[in-house]
């Protein structure tokens, strides 16, 4: 199996943020990701069983059904029509809370990750779509829909509020057959309605996959001062000293992420944490291989 590039030859976070075209972004991250994986990590195309036919000389012996041979005495190959089974779409958060840090935001990040996701799935011939606070981009196969999404996501901006169970259940509704829901978010908005919607989806036949993006600041609060900090969300401050609220502020960070990994494992999501100071392509690794599994 190919493994990922040498570390000193991956560009850093910093450097994919600051690069305006997401198609050469998402083809950086995705280079030698699926190249060592052998088939495709999300279920593309399908043969569907047509119908019967007689057998004729030089038909693939495989085709043919032997137990019909064993009672009729005549020899029938199964015929197959080619459909695609997957339509994805992509639901980004972009709730002001992700756009913390300032250095590289948790959207920006976001953004790199869904753009690479959406050129894998492009890339395999199916069909991918964008739900991302008022750009909506309908699931849709080839080269065209591809770079109208990726537009869309170059304009994408983390302000205000996100409607997070409305947009889940907008997305999984879209979708006009069995399909692919992936949720990028810190996932800090109404977690009990989000997840009561993305069970939902799941009842509806589609599979959930989860991206908990997070700054390796809100995981491990590295600060030493005394310190205010703004919700960025409804503008509310609060004076903290850091060395105080550190033990406190952490083992809440853990708890809140074990409790998404959790619930996820519980609904049967594919669940993905992802800080934003790493390379996207590692998680996107570690996410493929283990659908391949």
């Amino acid at each position: 199996m190919t493994g990922p590039a040498p570390q000193h030859t991956l560009p850093g976070p910093e450097v994919l943020a600051q690069i305006a075209d997401l198609e050469l972004v998402a083809r950086i991250v995705v280079e030698g990701l699926v190249s060592g994986l052998h088939r495709s990590p999300f279920h593309g195309y399908s043969a569907e069983f047509s119908q019967y036919r007689h057998y004729r000389p030089g038909d693939d012996l495989k085709y043919v059904d032997w137990k019909l041979v064993a009672r009729t005495d005549r020899v029938y190959t199964k015929q197959f029509r080619e459909t695609t089974n997957m339509a994805a779409t992509i639901v980004l958060d972009t709730s002001a809370s992700m756009s913390f840090p300032k250095k590289v935001s948790k959207c920006r990040y976001a953004v790199i990750v869904a753009a690479a996701l959406a050129h894998i799935i492009a890339g395999q011939g199916d069909a991918v779509g964008l739900a991302a606070g008022d750009r909506v981009i309908p699931a849709r196969a080839g080269r065209h829909n591809l770079r109208a999404l990726l537009a869309a996501l170059g304009g994408v901006e983390a302000s205000g509020g996100w409607e997070a169970a409305a947009t889940v259940r907008r997305a999984a509704e879209r979708l006009n057959r069995r399909g692919l829901l992936l949720v990028l978010s810190d996932f800090y908005d109404d977690e009990d309605a989000t997840f009561n919607e993305l069970r939902r989806a799941a009842r509806m036949g589609h599979e959930v996959v989860l991206f908990q993006v997070m700054s390796r600041e809100e995981v491990e609060f590295p600060y030493r001062r005394d310190l205010e900090f703004s919700d960025l969300e409804t503008g509310r401050s609060i004076a903290v000293n850091a060395g105080l609220a550190r033990r406190d502020y952490t083992d809440a960070v853990t708890a809140f992420l074990e409790r998404c990994r959790r619930r996820a494992g519980a609904e049967g999501f594919q669940y993905s944490l992802i800080v934003t100071d790493t390379f996207p392509g590692r998680g996107l690794r570690n996410f493929l291989l283990a659908r391949r599994r």
